[in-house]
């Protein structure tokens, strides 16, 4: 697969992954008996929830490493703490889902939320480089990103989005009354 069409196929991903958890926490934020039909689509997906946040994290592992491995593309030190969040969770999501542990929100939830943390502020400092503090290395900076599909799509906002489709998969489905 060449670079652009990776390129093209995981910005794809990631606004799949995006508009999902905006879904998601609308979903989840509207009350149970005000819609019923979203009631309906939470309470499905708490049944496959786990296997969806372990494939976002999966999917979102391989990219990074294709890009790094396969494509060449040193990443900066802001993209190794979003791998160091990101990597984990997809051994925890997967031992999660076949054991159907649905507890393992108290564990993937901290992590996920430091990854989108670090993901927001990597992003941030792309579009403003004049807020990056030089703790960066200067031969793969974090302000400078290695393309922007679509115009605004970079590495950052992949894991960004993936960091939050795992947080709203692992909080928002309802399970069963």
């Amino acid at each position: 697969m060449s670079l652009s069409a990776a390129i093209r196929f995981f910005s794809l991903l990631a606004l799949v992954a995006g508009s999902g958890a905006i879904v998601l926490t609308v979903l989840g934020l509207i009350p149970a008996q005000a819609f019923e039909a979203g009631n309906r689509l939470l309470t499905q997906l708490h049944a496959i929830r786990l296997w969806l946040a372990w494939l976002v994290a999966a999917t979102a592992t391989f990219g990074s490493l294709y890009f790094s491995e396969a494509q060449h593309l040193v990443p900066c030190k802001l993209c190794w703490y979003q791998r160091i969040a990101m990597y984990p969770l997809a051994v925890i999501l997967l031992i999660a889902a076949i054991r159907k542990d649905h507890g393992v929100r108290i564990y993937a939830l901290p992590v996920a939320a430091i990854g989108l943390v670090v993901s927001v502020y990597h992003y941030l400092i792309e579009w403003n480089p004049q807020w990056e503090t030089g703790s960066c290395d200067i031969t793969a900076p974090c302000t400078a990103p290695y393309f922007r599909e679509f115009d605004f799509i970079s590495l950052s906002f992949m894991a960004m989005c993936g960091f939050a489709a795992i947080i709203a998969l692992l909080v928002f489905p309802r399970k069963e009354q």
